[in-house]
């Protein structure tokens, strides 16, 4: 049973949390061509991949060796945990909800046919940092999983 939950756990994590990653970048190209509908369906499709990255956190448990007393006691695992707690917790209440409101204030803009600059570019930036430190704490992960220090 420990192949096959490793195996969901790292097939899950390629295409949960690449996406999870990826699309608040592709939102940011939408941002700048002041696309207000793209950028609304890159807000909710990367809030989904976010929420379904929890399958991967319940499949990595599963595939963790429980014959041992004390599989959290690793460093790496509950570093890892702490780790994607942070970049699920930036995903979901940083740059999903600047990815709505910047949709938002492109669609006003758009409707009202002017371009407000400074709000675009406030909403681009928190797309950007945000989605940047997410996929570092991600990517942080990741070498944990592959290092498995003491």
């Amino acid at each position: 049973m420990e192949p096959l939950l490793s195996t969901l756990h790292v097939v899950s994590g390629v295409f949960i949390v690449g996406p999870m990653a990826i699309l608040p970048m592709s939102a940011m190209r939408s941002i700048r061509a002041g696309e207000a509908g793209q950028v609304a369906a890159l807000a909710k499709s990367t809030n989904i991949f976010t929420l379904l990255s929890l399958l991967v956190v319940l499949f990595g448990f599963g595939a963790l060796d429980f014959r041992d007393n004390a599989p959290f006691a690793s460093t790496w695992v509950w570093l890892s945990i702490v780790l994607y707690a942070a970049a699920l917790a930036v995903s979901l209440f940083l740059v999903i909800p600047a990815m709505k409101s910047t949709s938002e204030l492109l669609a006003e803009q758009s409707a009202s046919g002017s371009r407000v600059a400074g709000a675009k570019v406030a909403g681009y930036s928190r797309v950007a940092m945000g989605s940047g430190i997410a996929s570092l704490l991600l990517v942080a992960v990741v070498v944990l999983m592959v290092l498995k220090p003491a």
